[in-house]
């Protein structure tokens, strides 16, 4: 970054080849010897999409979901697709790291400001998922009952009753659910996602839709998800960034396995066709290449 120009291909380089947790001593010994930020001078040096990933890459895991958070139900509007997708992928304690760390650097409350700014069924099961308390394990008394409360609160009878789904989906342990799921279909001659899709709407259905996929599989959902993040015209960049970024030193060998299993093609290939703005040595670092 010193002179004129910037040398990108050394950051991309450099910033790929290492670990989350290496490239935050880099920059604290950046601090050290140069007394400069490295995120603000990279920032300073970079823009556009490029700049977003390089900064994403810069921020620790946790502190990178408290500010997707904040960006998302802060300034005008709601970025519900976050709140989604974060809140239903995240295990328990993650959540309560991600609750802890947001009071810290915010000083603020995440529910509180969470509920401030949804409301209904979508709010409540968003409250229910930030309580971080499913059940463990699998309550093998209730996988009847269960699947048996769910058919009655949709297929069976005229109208829903959302609450049952909140209360059943937002509680059991994904172990459980995956029981429920097989009992459901049974019962009901649906998959769950197709119930939850002709019985709800709006917010409420996707955030039903994401939790039912996590319950089945994280890495599954976040396949599908940046699928659709490069299906039809353009590219939601914002939602492939974040999703590459967050999961790829967590599930990305498995969320690419998945990606061809579920649309006959590799994930690699697809981001080829779809995007231009991410480099071969991004690819590299997030094991997709």
């Amino acid at each position: 970054m010193k002179g004129l120009g910037t040398d990108e291909d050394s950051i991309i380089k450099l910033l790929t080849s290492r670990s989350n947790s290496q490239r935050q001593q880099i920059k604290a010994a950046y601090k050290t010897l140069h007394g400069k930020d490295l995120v603000g001078d990279l920032q300073g040096e970079l823009g556009g999409k490029f700049e977003t990933l390089v900064v994403a890459l810069m921020t620790p895991p946790i502190l990178y979901d408290v500010t997707l958070l904040r960006n998302a139900i802060k300034g005008a509007g709601t970025d519900e697709k976050v709140l989604i997708e974060i809140l239903s992928s995240r295990t328990a304690q993650q959540v309560k790291d991600i609750t802890a760390a947001y009071r810290q650097e915010f000083d603020a409350d995440l529910e509180e400001d969470v509920t401030g700014d949804t409301s209904g069924h979508f709010r409540r099961l968003l409250v229910i998922l930030l309580q971080a308390s499913r059940q463990q394990g699998v309550q093998e008394g209730n996988i009847e009952t269960d699947a048996q409360t769910l058919f009655s609160a949709g297929e069976k009878n005229y109208g829903t009753d959302e609450d049952q789904f909140i209360t059943i989906l937002g509680n059991r342990s994904a172990e459980h659910l995956r029981r429920v799921f097989a009992a459901y279909m049974k019962l009901a001659g649906y998959e769950m996602e197709e119930s939850v899709k002709r019985e709800t709407s709006g917010g409420l259905r996707d955030l039903l839709l994401a939790v039912v996929k996590c319950a089945r599989s994280v890495p599954g959902y976040f396949a599908e998800t940046l699928y659709h993040s490069m299906k039809g015209a353009g590219t939601d960049d914002q939602t492939l960034i974040r999703v590459m970024v967050s999961r790829s030193e967590v599930d990305m060998l498995d969320i690419r396995a998945d990606y061809r299993r579920l649309f006959a093609k590799s994930l690699h290939s697809a981001i080829q066709v779809y995007t231009e703005s991410l480099s071969l040595s991004v690819l590299n670092y997030t094991g997709i290449y």
